[in-house]
């Protein structure tokens, strides 16, 4: 395995992942906007956004703190919403589970939406490619989404109220996630999961504090576990 072809996988992330900034830019700068209204200023945005490093889970804890929810279940929806991260972390361990520590630690961090699909989406198509090489390849489709997201926040946080409604930045929100998870509906446990996630959150819009989106998401769960068990078991009788 040499640099050269450890630069070029690496190389190969920023290519693949580039297409994000297109919607990574508002979304930053929106995030921004929208928690200087609700009252943090630039330091805790910027804090917000390093630590936490999770649009999903960062908006939904804005949503909740604008409208003074107690703060156990503002953690309590966003570490909710973050969950997913852990099922991101199982899936790429099997790919990425070999490198040296600091370099797994460092993935970890880095984890993302944006780098997470591109990165899956790499690895099963190419399960040839080496360790090394895939550390470099995710590493290369977070380049251009982290350092960005950072970036355009603190843009959004610094202009604050000034960015007039008509701009309507929250139109990057549906696409950034429609971007993501189109590409990942493979098989009909992942239709089956998406389909049931939408039925349940909209039956759910009513419940207090947003928790609906986690039944959903709960309920999404659940039905393309069981549709993956019924086919595994066709499978098998056939």
């Amino acid at each position: 395995m040499t640099s050269t072809t450890r630069k070029s996988a690496y190389r190969q992330g920023i290519i693949d992942a580039a297409p994000f900034i297109l919607v990574i830019i508002p979304f930053a700068t929106l995030f921004g906007v929208l928690a200087t209204e609700a009252g943090l200023n630039v330091f805790e945005t910027m804090a917000f956004s390093i630590v936490v490093i999770a649009g999903a889970a960062q908006f939904t804890a804005l949503q909740l703190m604008q409208e003074n929810v107690p703060t156990v279940i503002v953690l309590i929806s966003a570490l909710a919403v973050n969950l997913r991260m852990a099922m991101y972390s199982a899936s790429l361990t099997p790919y990425i589970g070999a490198a040296p520590l600091w370099q797994r630690a460092l993935c970890a961090y880095l984890t993302v939406d944006q780098s997470y699909v591109v990165g899956v989406s790499k690895f099963e198509r190419e399960p040839a490619m080496t360790v090394p090489e895939r550390v470099g390849y995710f590493l290369g489709a977070v380049t251009p989404i982290v350092p960005l997201w950072y970036g355009f926040t603190l843009i959004g946080a610094l202009i604050g109220a000034q960015v007039p409604d008509s701009w309507a930045l929250d139109f990057a929100i549906p696409i950034t996630f429609l971007a993501m998870i189109a590409p990942m509906f493979r098989t009909a446990a992942h239709v089956v999961a998406a389909l049931v996630a939408v039925v349940v959150a909209l039956l759910a819009a009513g419940v207090p504090y947003s928790l609906g989106l986690i039944i959903a998401g709960i309920a999404g769960m659940m039905a393309g576990a069981q549709t993956e068990l019924w086919m595994s078991h066709r499978e098998g009788k056939a």
